[in-house]
């Protein structure tokens, strides 16, 4: 077992499914699978919903399959979720599993008020360099390796608000400039900024995490601080 640092690079560790299962089950939402071999899991008051949809293999960002879809509906009755924000295998679980922390605490899951500030706020406080071109949209860790910057949307991204000009957060993590990704996160235009927040500042922890594995192509930018 290896604990290291920075955390945006330390990968899933191949256990993402698990541990964010864990978190929802913990939380009490309900589990069933899909006829598309999915998992779904839908919280207590049926408004918040997260999937495991790497089997049905959906679509790709950075040319990494997406395996997380989570998702916030106005009432049990809607048909149609407000907001969207998806994860590719290799995200750190850590970060996807205090985002959903914040989602399950929050009383309206689909509807914010905080300011796109707030984001760039909870990177800041650990160090993560605001672009100067872009002090307003763009932030990056130190060492360059990884982004979170409010963006036209990619393809396939859905969102409540059918506008074809709607930014929303992106985030990556790119180990050494021009090579593969590690992992992708996308936030359609209608997720809170104060939920993309919590997700940031699990990212930019400075806390070490535990690992079995490291990712390839990101080892020699780990800094690892002891082994179990």
């Amino acid at each position: 077992m290896y604990w290291v640092t920075p955390r945006h690079l330390a990968g899933d560790d191949g256990v993402l499914a698990e541990r964010v299962g864990d978190t929802l089950g913990g939380l009490g939402w309900r589990m069933w699978p899909t006829f598309r071999n999915t998992l779904l899991y839908v919280s207590p008051d049926g408004l918040r919903g997260a999937e495991w949809i790497l089997a049905a293999y959906p679509f790709e960002l950075g040319g990494l399959p997406v395996a997380w879809q989570l998702s916030a509906r106005p009432h049990t009755a809607s048909a149609m979720t407000e907001w969207n924000a998806y994860f590719t295998a290799g995200v750190p679980h850590e970060a996807l599993a205090d985002l959903l922390l914040a989602l399950d605490a929050r009383e309206a899951p689909d509807i914010g008020f905080e300011s796109a500030e707030t984001v760039l706020t909870a990177l800041s406080a650990y160090g993560w360099l605001r672009d100067l071109d872009r002090p307003r949209t763009t932030a990056s860790d130190p060492g360059f390796s990884a982004s979170i910057s409010l963006e036209m949307l990619p393809p396939l991204i859905h969102d409540a608000d059918p506008r074809d000009d709607l930014l929303g957060w992106q985030a990556w993590a790119e180990p050494v400039l021009g090579a593969p990704y590690l992992w992708c996160a996308s936030f359609s235009a209608s997720v809170p900024h104060d939920l993309v927040a919590a997700f940031a500042a699990s990212l930019a922890s400075p806390i070490p995490v535990p690992r079995r594995t490291l990712p390839d192509g990101a080892q020699e930018r780990l800094t690892v601080v002891r082994r179990d």
